[in-house]
């Protein structure tokens, strides 16, 4: 009876209880650990908040990095238990590793998509060119963005072919020049289709006078000599004006007897002997 008492004792000096303690930190280190990884979340994404980051990216960096610190406080834990961990972390870097593989173009996406959101080229209703479409912007998420083009279709196009490529925002700016080409006769009068030029651009109420329109000869063509065409308008006005400036110039040249020529070929015959 003594000896069965002796080798109870022994047992719980030497497994029992260390166990006990071991498992008691343990359990603590996990608790105050996850408490304190919420914490760091918490903080974050009120840093996030303030700087204005989106709430999509915000919440989306707050589970990973939340992940992250649950897996380190595991591990810690596990420690405690007196569990090598060595293991424990090969499993978890070749898992990393595989998963990492598998979403290449994904993480590729979602790495664009937070410089998209943090550096902002563009934002919601922009009208911007990228990723090979045109359109207006709708909605940017952390793996791809969706744009409406001007025939009312949309477009999903992923962030990584959007941040690889050149991006045109032609919202960015609060005005824009028009350029237009109208080429005249070679007998017409330059300086008389510059002034009606003239008159039709101060008639439209939508063009700038600061920057001046300019009107001046760019080319001395084959069959026309061209006169570039350069107003400023609003960017909200660029295609109204546009458009307008084709047909009212082009209707005040007919009115005043100014030719826009259209490519002629002279074929001459030679006469039989």
């Amino acid at each position: 009876m003594d000896i069965l008492n002796s080798i109870d004792s022994n047992m719980i000096n030497e497994y029992v209880i260390p166990w006990s303690i071991s498992l008691v930190s343990a359990l603590l280190v996990f608790i105050i650990g996850r408490w304190i990884a919420k914490l760091i979340v918490k903080g974050m994404s009120r840093v996030l908040e303030k700087a204005g980051v989106e709430a999509t990216l915000s919440n989306f960096l707050g589970n990973i990095i939340y992940a992250a610190l649950l897996i380190a406080v595991i591990i810690a834990a596990l420690n405690q238990l007196g569990v090598d961990t060595t293991s424990v972390l090969a499993v978890f870097a070749t898992a990393g590793l595989a998963i990492g593989l598998a979403l290449k173009d994904s993480l590729g996406n979602f790495a664009a998509g937070v410089m998209l959101i943090l550096f902002k080229p563009f934002k919601m209703g922009d009208f911007v060119e990228a990723g090979g479409s045109a359109g207006v912007v709708e909605s940017i998420t952390v793996f791809n963005t969706v744009m409406r083009t001007g025939d009312n279709r949309e477009v999903i196009i992923p962030n990584g072919q959007i941040y690889a490529g050149t991006i045109i925002n032609v919202s960015a700016r609060e005005t824009r020049r028009v350029d237009l080409v109208f080429g005249i006769g070679y007998d017409d009068n330059i300086k008389e289709a510059k002034k009606i030029i003239e008159q039709v651009l101060a008639a439209d109420e939508r063009i700038l006078k600061d920057p001046a329109p300019l009107i001046a000869v760019g080319e001395l063509a084959d069959s026309s000599v061209n006169l570039n065409v350069r107003p400023w308008v609003k960017s909200g006005d660029y295609w109204g004006v546009y458009f307008d400036l084709l047909e009212n110039i082009k209707e005040a040249f007919d009115a005043k007897g100014i030719s826009i020529p259209y490519p002629q070929m002279d074929v001459h015959h030679p006469k039989a002997a």
